[in-house]
């Protein structure tokens, strides 16, 4: 998402001015009643609903131009800081005291609806001068550490509550397979198992009652030539193959909302794709929040300047429920009316869009606690939060060269040159999107330097500083160069050409390098740069990424206090001219995937160990086995996790569940780790589903839902599972309608239908379905008179359990 440009007005009308006021008081009505289930509140509410009331819960204006008056006359559902945007004083509680004043501009309705705030916390509350800041997300790909991620995400959610935040637009499921792209450290990694593995933040979010967007949807890390906003020209197979999996991993986590992406596949804008939003998000994954757009996003989707009609009816009938209009709201609010007025919207649609956009309000409790919890305004910036985001510094850290064993340095005793123009620079450490949009250099925030964190961590040593290099001589014991990228976001960031270091930074290795003292170089950045040239000259390289602001945590592993144990979330180039290069691709690296030195023995960590195999799968046990890696250091163990959750520790290549609950599908993953205690990447994922209620002679089961649009119009999902021991090649699924239907459209399967028979073959892509395993198709359909469910359903003329 963008930034905003504009400047918050600053005159709020009294209508919104008490801060603590209370939810009024009113005849009980079973909206209002949390006693009730959340769809019984939702239908409620809904009948009540005008149709301006409706459009109004799907309108998002940004901060800066409405006032909490215009909340109340145009029932709005939303409302969002850009890149940059903050109250003044740009404080916990300036902000808190914001949000409140409007969120009683939406408690000032006649039906009380409140309205959700979101913001831009892609790296802790990035907005929010005084915040902590974690690292990018590219560095927290290199912990390859689910449960640690997920502390990062509980200690943003308590920062964003603290200062009246409901909502979040993070995080960013990007698999980035070009480094030229400006977003690339908004990515966990090329692959897409590390988005996978690292969702568990929409846990930490979403567990503190922070919701969670899931972004952008889909493919914006594979544009051609790394381009923002670009076109991703991919197979349906390759799309789904590295771009789909993370966001089918956020629907399983319930995320509450995913947005959409500004980019293009195959030529057609996201924001208007009804196939890839309707077809494969809502109905082939299931997902049951709402879609959000990205900022001014539906304008694009024709290519001219603002939006037109055409743009509106196309991107809201394509599945956008909520659409981000900062500033031409007003003109929004009245296009879609005109469009529903005039049929080209259904009422059906608009429906649909509100009650996905309601469920989630109830479910969080906006309705019993609309204002700021300000028991968490004083955890911002906290020590604990802090010492979390210096945590995640540590295991972020990437040694990719250590000549001599250089590293780590001596605590005592040494003399230390330092220089280089990100050394003792708040800003450039902390990348794009901190404190504005695009961020900047200097000191933008509060935190700790690297400069500052050396120094803590040498008390013992002399430790001088210039950022040129001016003054350094023979008789240093190291000199630290902390070189590397400037601040920037989005598409300020694409690098078509030149991916290495600028000439600020080459000056100050090149005076480093003639003074004859090592030279350890810790490179902040975004991605990868082209610094094969300059390797050579560099006794250690230290890949820091952007850790925001405590910097500290890079000292610590400098002088030892941590052992490194980052590993390499992109493939390294040799030069800018192999972009793109990823894993497998066959091109030969500087560093590879996966690569990470430490200061033990080996310069190698054990390789990713194979998939896991479940075998005797009963209803509460099962054998996991696995192969070993095949390349890197040499296991003496394996770490067995659920999800992100350690099971245990073996030396063998198998491992026995116990304990599982009947009926239930979890993941399992392995990771090796050697005698150095170093750890490699986790394995893919096991799906280990656990009979329960079943007829054990069927080798299927199938689940059957139904969505009706009114009108004659509805749309139905299934998920077929293998529960037989025999993995299939291939599939074909057949069922019989009971009433008058039809299938008119489908996905993932080749749908036909004679008479009411239907049938849905496997597409070339999803033939393989393995014991155990499961795949999720779909279509959509029309009924007259009633819409019943079918009864029965056959795999491969086998008969299934359906629920």
């Amino acid at each position: 998402m963008r930034r905003s440009a504009i400047t918050f007005a600053a005159t709020c009308v009294l209508v919104a001015a008490t801060l603590t006021v209370a939810r009024p008081a009113l005849a009980a009505v079973p909206y209002e009643d949390p006693s009730l289930p959340v769809a019984t509140r939702v239908e409620d509410l809904l009948s009540r609903m005008t149709l301006d009331e409706k459009i109004g819960q799907m309108t998002q204006t940004e901060r800066g131009s409405i006032t909490p008056a215009e909340v109340t006359q145009y029932r709005i559902g939303s409302i969002l800081s850009g890149g940059g945007s903050a109250p003044s004083p740009n404080t916990a509680i300036g902000w808190a005291d914001m949000v409140d004043r409007f969120q009683n501009g939406a408690l000032a309705t006649p039906l009380r609806i409140p309205m959700i705030y979101g913001s831009d916390a892609v790296h802790g509350h990035n907005n929010l001068a005084g915040a902590t800041i974690f690292p990018h997300n590219i560095g927290l790909g290199a912990t390859r550490d689910p449960a640690l991620v997920r502390q990062v995400g509980a200690a943003t959610a308590e920062e964003v509550q603290g200062s009246g935040v409901d909502w979040t637009f993070s995080p960013c499921l990007c698999v980035a397979r070009n480094d030229r792209w400006g977003r690339t450290y908004e990515s966990f990694g090329e692959k897409p198992d590390l988005p996978v593995q690292l969702a568990t933040i929409i846990d930490g979010y979403q567990g503190k009652g922070v919701m969670a967007t899931a972004k952008h949807y889909v493919g914006d890390g594979g544009t051609t030539g790394g381009v923002d906003q670009g076109d991703t020209q991919l197979s349906e197979a390759e799309l789904r193959a590295v771009h789909l999996p993370p966001f089918t991993e956020a629907v399983r986590r319930d995320v509450a909302s995913v947005m959409v992406s500004y980019s293009s596949w195959n030529g057609q804008k996201l924001h208007g794709n009804d196939y890839l939003i309707n077809g494969v998000l809502k109905g082939e994954l299931g997902f049951k929040g709402f879609v959000v757009s990205d900022w001014n996003g539906i304008d694009q989707i024709e290519g001219g300047t603002g939006f037109t009609a055409s743009e509106v009816r196309r991107a809201v009938n394509a599945g956008i429920d909520m659409v981000m209009v900062p500033t031409e709201w007003k003109s929004f609010i009245a296009t879609l009316r005109a469009e529903v007025q005039a049929g080209r919207v259904t009422t059906a649609r608009i429906d649909d869009a509100n009650r996905r956009i309601l469920t989630k309000k109830f479910e969080y409790g906006l309705f019993e606690k609309p204002l700021a919890d300000r028991t968490f305004t004083p955890t911002v910036g906290s020590a604990a939060h802090r010492a979390v985001a210096r945590q995640a510094v540590r295991e972020s850290q990437v040694l990719l060269k250590n000549t001599g064993n250089v590293l780590p340095l001596a605590k005592s005793g040494g003399r230390y040159f330092v220089a280089g123009k990100s050394a003792d620079n708040i800003g450039n450490q902390s990348g794009g999107w901190t404190i504005s949009w695009q961020g900047a250099s200097g000191q933008t925030t509060t935190g700790t330097t690297i400069l500052q964190g050396i120094r803590a961590a040498a008390p013992g040593s002399t430790v001088q500083y210039n950022a040129t290099g001016a003054g350094i001589d023979g008789s240093y014991t190291a000199a630290i160069a902390v070189v590397g990228e400037t601040p920037y976001a989005e598409g300020q960031g694409d690098r078509p050409g030149s991916l290495g270091l600028d000439a600020t930074d080459l000056q100050t290795l090149s005076t480093l390098k003639a003074s004859g003292v090592p030279v350890v170089v810790v490179l902040v950045s975004g991605r990868p740069l082209d610094i094969a040239a300059q390797l050579p000259d560099w006794r250690a390289l230290l890949a820091a990424w952007l850790p925001g602001t405590e910097g500290a945590g890079v000292a610590d592993v400098l002088f030892g206090d941590h052992n490194p144990t980052g590993k390499l979330p992109v493939t390294w180039m040799q030069s800018a001219s192999q972009e793109p290069i990823n894993d497998g691709d066959g091109k030969t690296p500087l560093f590879p995937f996966g690569f990470g030195l430490t200061y033990t023995g080996t310069t190698e960590s054990p390789g990713q160990p194979g998939t896991p195999v479940a075998s005797a799968v009963t209803s509460t046990s099962a054998t996991l086995t696995w192969t070993a890696p095949a390349t890197g250091s040499t296991p003496t163990g394996y770490r067995v996790y659920r999800d992100s959750t350690l099971l245990g520790t073996v030396t063998g290549l198998s491992y026995q569940l116990t304990g599982l609950t009947p009926g239930t599908t979890t993941r399992y993953t392995v990771v090796a780790v050697d005698a150095a205690g170093r750890t490699g990447p986790a394995s893919a994922a096991a799906t280990v589903t656990t009979p329960g209620g079943t007829d054990p002679t069927t080798t299927c089961a199938v689940t059957y839902s139904a969505s009706e649009w009114g009108g004659g119009g509805f749309g139905g999902a299934v998920t077929i599972r293998n529960t037989g021991a025999t993995p299939l090649s291939a599939w074909t699924l057949a069922f019989t309608f009971p009433g008058n239907q039809r299938v008119t459209q489908g996905w993932s399967a080749v749908w036909s239908q004679t008479g009411a028979a239907v049938t849905a073959r496997n597409e070339s892509w999803n033939g393989a379905l393995p014991a155990g395993g499961t795949v999720s198709i779909g279509f959509n359909g029309s009924y007259t008179g009633s819409n019943p469910r079918p009864t029965a359903f056959t795999l491969n003329g086998s008969p299934c359990t359906v629920s």
